[in-house]
């Protein structure tokens, strides 16, 4: 195999930065503009933007039905590296959300399953007991699986499937190869691990769900076919996993969540 075929990296991974997203994607972290965060008259304030992630935490504050103040973020325009926003989440990743209940001393949360399991604390809804440790546990080992797993795959996934380069040829094939069988692998464990439940937990609607609906309802759409991702990964096969999501797509909270700082204006 002549050496041009093989891939040989550079000495240092500056050579290789991309053209594309670099407004967005830098090797660097902290605020690249000065300017603060807007603030409501409610206790919580939540930063978001109509992403899976962002859907996880609204569709939770309808669910609870406590009032807040929604602020969208637009992440196309860079307002995640804004200093106000950066002082809440040094990470720039919507969604972030600040509990001003004691103005004194304000929380800042953020990553969606911290937030989750922070606002289901709260309120004390939608979280097994602090006492009952098994059902904590297994509320624990779904929601790191959601996030270690399913929401950063499925993720991967989209990125080669929708928005790398169309010229990327051979990238995007091995991208879409690789995270969609992936993506499929792990819904196979979510279907088989939903059989004879109605919800994660069992008869318990809780964050779990949330967190993992939101990503198992997105679409990405591919640029060139028009195939969505769920009739390409063919996720109609998965028989129990299909029934649990349209059972939590009918709830009315879930759908309010949903509608919150909508990605398109």
């Amino acid at each position: 195999m002549s050496q041009e075929n093989v891939f040989t990296p550079p000495a240092k991974i500056e050579e290789m930065y991309p053209k594309e997203f670099v407004g967005m994607n830098r090797p660097t972290a902290g605020a690249r503009e000065q300017k603060e965060l807007p603030v409501g008259k409610e206790d919580i304030q939540l930063y978001s933007l109509g992403t899976p992630n962002g859907q996880k935490v609204s569709i939770l504050l309808e669910e609870l039905g406590v009032a807040y103040d929604a602020h969208r973020i637009s992440i196309n325009e860079g307002e995640q590296f804004f200093s106000g926003f950066v002082d809440v989440n040094p990470n720039s990743k919507i969604p972030a959300l600040v509990d001003r209940s004691n103005p004194d001393e304000p929380i800042n949360v953020f990553e969606s399953g911290n937030i989750l399991m922070y606002l289901a604390d709260k309120y004390g809804k939608f979280v097994p007991a602090k006492d009952d440790v098994r059902k904590r546990t297994e509320l624990g080992n779904w929601l790191m699986w959601h996030m270690a797993g399913q929401g950063p795959m499925t993720g991967n996934f989209g990125h080669f499937y929708s928005y790398a380069p169309e010229t990327e040829i051979e990238a995007r094939t091995y991208g879409v190869r690789r995270y969609g069988m992936e993506v499929q692998r792990l819904m196979s464990v979510l279907d088989k691990h939903l059989e004879g439940k109605q919800y994660i937990l069992g008869d318990d609607y809780t964050v779990a769900d949330i967190a993992c609906f939101a990503w198992w309802n997105l679409k990405y759409r591919n640029k060139e076919t028009k195939i969505d991702s769920h009739e390409f990964l063919s996720f109609n096969q998965y028989k129990n996993l299909t029934a649990w999501g349209e059972r939590i797509a009918a709830r009315p909270a879930v759908q309010r969540g949903m509608k919150v700082c909508p990605f398109f204006v």
